[in-house]
C-alpha cells in the first residue's frame, strides 16, 4: 500500500513542503531514500522503539520510503513523526482519511515523547500559502506556530495522541494565539534601564541620536566608564518592532532554533552581544548546512561588539558588505542561501591596550604611538561604515552618588519613536530606504540641503579639525536626524555642529 504524508524543510528563511511517500511490499526490509541525512537515516531506530512502546510496531515487510523533491538535501530529526505516522498508515495500522490535509513533524523520544523542532514559524507560514488546513507538531512549538493566522495548529506531547486523532478522530487540542496582544503585552517594561544610568548625558543623547537615525555607533573610553552598560539599554529606546518586522525577527529565531519554549511573536529587539573570539562563519552565518550567524540573529535590533580591537580583523572585514547591503548570501555547491541582516552595529572599545588615554595619572598610560596602532586594529573601511564616533569619560563621584533620577527610556523612546515616524513619511515612496542612516547620495542631497552659513560651518570645521572626506555624508546624516528629534524640517548650524562632535576617530592624532 502507497501512503503519502507531508512534512517541510527549511532553507534559510523559507520553507519548503516535502512529500512523505511510504510504500509497503512483499519482502523484507527498510529502505529511506531521497537525500536524507544521518539523522534521518537513524529515525528507524527511534520510530521502532516509539511504536513499540505505544503498543505499534514496523511489520517485518519490504518498506520503501522516498522523501520528495528527491534532488533536494533534508537533514534533521524533525521527520520522525512524519516517517512514523506514514508507516502506521502505509502498514494499515491505523486510518489515514485526512492525512494529506495536515503538514506532520516532530522529533521522537523512545517512549513516544516529542521534542521541538526548529523552523516552526516559516513551516508554519508555507503551510498556509499551500493551502494545508492544520499543522501538527510538538507542543513546545505550537505557540510559535499558531502566529500564522488561517492555520490550525495542534500541538501534541505523544504521538499516542497523533494516532488517536487519525485512527478514531479524538480531537487534539487548538492552539489559539491573539497575536496582537502578544506582541504588545512587553512594551513598555524594558528589563534594562535608562534610568539606572548615572550622569553620561552626552552619552545618552547619542544613543539618542543613532536610536532615532537608525546609526551605527562607536564608544571609544577607558575601563568602568559605562560602555557597556549604557549599550545594553540601547534596544530599549529604539521604536516598537512593527508586526512585520517581528515576523521577520521570530523566522531567523525560528530556523536557529532560538525561539524560547512556549514563546510566540517576538515583541522585544534583538540584543546579541557574540564574544571576541567568534569566528567568521559564527558571525555571518554558514556551515556545511548554512544556519543564520549573529548578524542574522540581530536583525531588526543591535549587534554590539565590545573591545572591537580584540576581534580577529578578518572577523570584522566579513561585516563590510552586510552593513551596506542588509543582507548576507552564503553559497554553496549546490544551493544558495540568504538571510536579512539590518542591523545597529554599536561597538566599544578602549583607546589603548592599557585601556586608558594618554593621561600621566591614569593607573597604566600608553604612548601616542601605542594608542595609534592599537585603534590601527579597526580598518578604516569598517570605520566609514560607522556614523557616530563618541569619547566616554568615566562618572565622577558625585553624579555617581547623586540620588537624582535619571530620564527613563520610555520617555526617551517617544522622542525617538516621533522621529522615525518623520522618517517613515519621508522614505514612503522608497523601498530600499527606512531611515536616515539608510541614505544615499542623491537623498542626502535632497533631504539634507544646507543653506550658505552651514556650509561655511561645516568647511571650517573639517579644515581645522583635520575630518576626513568620509565623514562628510555621515556628519549630514547625524545632522538630518538631529533635525527631526527638535521636529526641524530643515537642517541647520545648530544640527550641523552638533553631529561635527561626533566624529572622534576622524580627528588628526585618532587614525591618521
Amino acid at each position: 500500500m502507497l501512503t503519502k504524508v507531508f512534512g517541510s524543510a527549511v532553507f534559510g528563511v523559507d520553507a519548503t513542503t516535502i512529500t512523505v511517500e511510504v510504500n509497503v511490499d512483499k519482502g523484507i526490509g527498510y529502505h529511506l531514500v531521497g537525500l536524507p541525512d544521518n539523522a534521518i537515516k537513524e529515525s528507524n531506530y527511534r520510530i521502532a522503539a516509539a511504536l513499540q512502546n505505544n503498543g505499534y510496531k514496523i511489520p517485518g515487510k519490504k518498506i520503501i520510503i522516498n522523501m520528495s523533491p528527491a534532488d533536494m538535501r533534508k537533514e534533521g530529526s524533525a521527520y520522525d513523526l512524519t516517517l512514523a505516522t506514514g508507516i502506521l498508515v502505509a502498514t494499515q495500522q491505523i486510518k489515514g482519511d485526512y492525512l494529506e490535509e495536515y503538514i506532520i513533524m516532530g522529533e521522537l523520544s523512545l517512549d513516544g515523547g516529542l521534542q521541538p523542532i526548529k523552523g516552526a514559524l516559516p513551516i508554519a507560514i508555507k503551510a498556509r500559502e499551500e493551502g494545508f488546513k492544520g499543522f501538527i507538531l510538538p507542543k513546545q512549538n505550537a505557540k510559535e506556530a499558531a502566529i500564522v493566522d488561517g492555520l490550525e495548529v495542534y500541538g501534541v506531547e505523544n504521538i499516542s495522541e497523533v494516532i488517536a486523532f487519525f485512527d478514531k478522530g479524538t480531537p487534539l487540542e487548538q492552539t489559539v494565539i491573539d497575536t496582537r496582544a502578544e506582541f504588545y503585552k512587553s512594551l513598555e517594561h524594558p528589563e534594562f534601564d535608562f534610568a539606572d544610568v548615572k550622569g553620561q548625558e552626552s552619552i545618552k543623547r547619542c544613543m539618542e541620536i543613532a536610536a532615532a537615525g537608525g546609526h551605527n555607533i562607536i564608544l571609544i573610553g577607558p575601563p568602568g566608564s559605562g560602555k557597556t552598560m549604557i549599550s545594553k539599554r540601547l534596544p530599549s529606546i529604539l521604536p516598537p518592532m512593527s508586526l512585520r518586522e517581528a515576523l521577520e525577527t521570530t523566522k531567523i529565531h525560528s530556523v536557529a532554533g532560538r525561539v524560547k519554549n512556549n514563546q510566540g511573536l517576538m515583541s522585544e529587539r534583538p540584543f546579541r552581544s557574540p564574544h571576541h573570539t567568534i569566528s567568521n562563519v559564527a558571525l555571518v552565518g554558514g556551515g556545511s548546512y548554512p544556519q543564520p550567524g549573529e548578524i542574522s540573529l540581530s536583525h531588526n535590533g543591535v549587534l554590539f561588539l565590545d573591545e572591537l580591537p580584540e576581534f580577529k580583523r578578518e572577523v570584522l572585514e566579513v561585516m563590510r558588505q552586510p552593513l551596506e547591503d542588509r543582507e548576507v548570501t552564503i553559497s554553496r555547491a549546490r544551493f544558495t542561501v540568504t538571510y536579512p541582516s539590518s542591523f545597529m552595529l554599536v561597538a566599544s572599545m578602549n583607546p589603548s591596550p592599557g585601556g586608558y588615554f594618554n593621561d600621566p595619572d591614569a593607573p597604566v598610560t600608553s604612548s601616542p604611538a601605542e594608542m595609534q596602532r592599537y585603534l590601527g586594529k579597526v580598518s578604516g573601511p569598517l570605520l566609514d561604515r560607522i556614523d557616530i564616533h563618541i569619547e566616554v569619560t568615566p562618572v565622577p563621584f558625585d553624579k555617581l552618588s547623586s540620588e537624582q533620577k535619571a530620564e527613563s527610556s520610555v520617555d526617551i523612546r517617544k522622542r525617538v519613536t516621533a522621529a522615525r515616524e518623520l522618517q517613515v513619511i519621508r522614505f514612503r515612496e522608497s523601498e530600499s530606504t527606512n531611515y536616515n542612516a539608510q541614505m544615499n547620495v542623491k537623498q542626502i542631497r535632497t533631504y539634507c540641503a544646507l543653506d550658505e552659513a552651514s556650509k561655511t560651518l561645516l568647511k571650517t570645521a573639517m579644515e581645522r579639525l583635520n575630518l576626513s572626506a568620509r565623514a562628510y555624508d555621515r556628519i549630514l546624516k547625524v545632522s538630518r536626524t538631529i533635525a527631526d528629534l527638535a521636529g526641524s524640517k530643515t537642517v541647520t548650524g545648530t544640527h550641523i555642529s552638533e553631529a561635527i562632535q561626533y566624529r572622534s576617530l576622524d580627528r588628526d592624532g585618532w587614525l591618521g
